[in-house]
């Protein structure tokens, strides 16, 4: 049986169990991966497959490694057994509880399997209690604080489900699904080693299901600890490692996982959304934009990861197509959060800020931990000017994800418009720290230290340089290091950098005040230094500007006409009067 097979059959049986267990995001995450590997050309004709499609042109473009299977030559994956089912005695009363459960009464659900002692009911029941504690917080946070307020508010069946998981874990009652369940109450609890310990335990046990996998993730903040895991060899392993390299901004190793994983899972919508996704860490954004319209002509009612879609699109200034994509998702489903945030946006681009607020608002009301909402309205509280709550909004989404650079660099911005920057400098410090690629973070904290308050020319320049090194492409680098070296009266570096800075103008055909400024300190460094000849060249393009430049220029080339006519009359007759 070939590889491709294989992931078949597993994923098949995958989601029925998974349903069955009321596991329905992860079922769901398993039936994607299932109809994205390709189909074999022997057995299915393009009238009885639906992925006749065009997505072969992405991967063509975007993978580097040509891989044709899972697993690769030299690859040995373990073979998972199959999980007994043991459901015979209470088959009636689960179905009855899974029908509450399906209708969200979870109470319910948990009564009626009070008494039943096998390893789906005592999942189902501990599920249903969890969810019920969940559901309840919720409540009480909105009684307490309202939906965005924050809340002491906790699940009050954590104490009740640890005592009562840990004890069947001990007596072997526990299957990999009760395993899940316990490593998310313990991760609730605080006790991050042991729910990795038991998650690790689950996932070993039953790699398909992924809501285990995302879990496990959740824990593991730094590659030490991605790298200490005792990890079965599975396929289900490579999609992990790739979604966690690229929540510890390991985006290039993500990438390659990705691609390797195309090799059977070719036709998948996800991964596809997820290479986007580290692109768009990357900035790559005309690589995403692709990838995107791409995914939305194969599946023309997504809307998870579209608002990514339409921060590239906001980026771009495209206002048609970002309008085009909020009346998409409006139409498709317009009370999820992803939706809220495109239409916000979209405002926030037509420059309707507080259009865009009411958004951004609405989407945390659906899911008050939506981390992109609460970056996003900050940024709009910082275009209307009102501080206070912008640094609210950002502390809400380094709160929820302390690895999020784009609150953190909010946060500089803000206390920078409060002219506070020692404040500002340890806010951008930690966003370069998580996005040192960024050019933009390393601007805005040498702006920082060339504050009055501050004047730390010094620490300005080795700001400045490690941008120009991250591709600056707003081009304020270099032109900021030659004026800090000519304040500090190095004119040799200036001139340095003001060449360099010309250079990549005309490299990018950019036109503006900085080749002038450019120009007029190369002309009057070439001269002060006896090198005419340069001196003539940079006067002669200043000519063929407007304004006071061009007549400087023009005092500078008779000034040193002057200035030739002591020299050798065979140097004076390349300045004929």
């Amino acid at each position: 049986m070939s590889s491709k097979d294989t992931c078949r059959n597993e994923l098949r049986t995958a989601i029925r169990q998974l349903s069955d267990r009321c596991l329905y995001s992860a079922s769901k995450w398993a039936a994607e991966q299932l109809v994205g590997i390709e189909q074999d050309p022997a057995k299915y004709t393009p009238s009885n497959t639906r992925f006749q499609r065009g997505s072969s042109s992405i991967r063509r473009r975007f993978r580097t490694n040509e891989i044709t299977s899972t697993p690769a030559a030299g690859v040995s994956y373990v073979s998972t057994p199959v999980m007994e089912e043991d459901e015979v005695v209470d088959g009636d009363f689960y179905l009855l509880a899974k029908s509450y459960f399906d209708c969200r009464e979870y109470r319910r659900a948990a009564h009626v399997l009070r008494d039943q002692n096998g390893k789906k009911s005592v999942f189902l029941r501990c599920y249903a209690l969890y969810l019920a504690g969940e559901k309840r917080k919720e409540e009480e946070t909105i009684e307490l604080e309202g939906p965005l307020g924050k809340s002491d508010a906790v699940n009050r069946e954590l104490v009740s489900l640890e005592r009562e998981l840990s004890t069947f874990r001990k007596n072997g009652m526990l299957d990999p699904f009760g395993l899940y369940l316990y490593g998310m109450v313990l991760k609730d609890k605080g006790s991050d080693y042991l729910a990795r310990t038991v998650l690790v335990e689950s996932v070993n046990s039953y790699p398909w299901n992924w809501s285990a996998w995302l879990e496990l993730q959740s824990l593991c903040t730094t590659v030490d600890i991605l790298n200490s895991l005792n990890l079965n060899n599975h396929w289900m392993k490579d999609f992990f490692l790739a979604s966690a390299y690229q929540e510890l901004r390991m985006h290039n190793e993500s990438l390659t996982k990705y691609e390797y994983l195309q090799g059977t899972f070719s036709f998948s919508n996800y991964i596809q959304a997820q290479i986007a996704k580290a692109q768009y860490s990357l900035r790559e954004f005309e690589q995403v934009e692709v990838i995107f319209e791409e995914l939305l002509r194969n599946d023309p009612y997504r809307v998870e990861d579209m608002d990514m879609y339409s921060n590239v699109l906001y980026a771009k200034e495209c206002f048609s197509a970002l309008s085009y994509l909020a009346h998409r998702v409006f139409m498709t489903d317009k009370y999820r959060p992803e939706s809220c945030c495109i239409i916000g946006n979209y405002y926030s681009l037509k420059g309707q800020h507080e259009k865009s607020v009411v958004y951004f608002r609405r989407a945390l009301k659906l899911n008050k931990n939506f981390l992109s909402a609460w970056t996003l309205m900050g940024h709009e509280y910082v275009e209307m000017k009102n501080t206070p709550a912008a640094i609210d909004a950002y502390r809400r989404a380094v709160d929820i994800n302390p690895c999020d650079y784009r609150a953190w660099y909010g946060l500089g911005q803000a206390y920078e418009m409060m002219h506070m920057p020692f404040y500002a400098l340890h806010y951008f410090r930690k966003s370069v720290f998580l996005q040192p690629s960024d050019s933009r973070l390393w601007i805005a904290m040498a702006q920082c230290y060339e504050t009055e308050q501050l004047h730390m020319l010094e620490e300005a320049i080795k700001c400045y340089r490690r941008a120009a090194n991250c591709n600056d492409s707003e081009a304020i680098a270099l032109n900021q290091l030659a004026k800090l070296h000519h304040e500090l009266g190095r004119d040799e570096e200036a001139a340095f950098y003001y060449k360099k800075d010309l250079d990549r103008m005309e490299a990018e055909e950019r036109e503006g005040p900085n080749i002038v400024e450019a120009l007029l300190f190369l002309a009057t460094h070439c001269r002060a230094h006896n090198r005419f000849e340069e001196a003539e060249v940079y006067c002669t393009r200043l000519l063929d500007f407007t304004g006071p430049e061009k007549e400087t220029a023009k005092s500078m080339l008779r000034g040193m006409r002057t200035a030739q006519s002591s020299f050798p009359p065979m140097d004076v007759e390349r300045f004929p009067p």
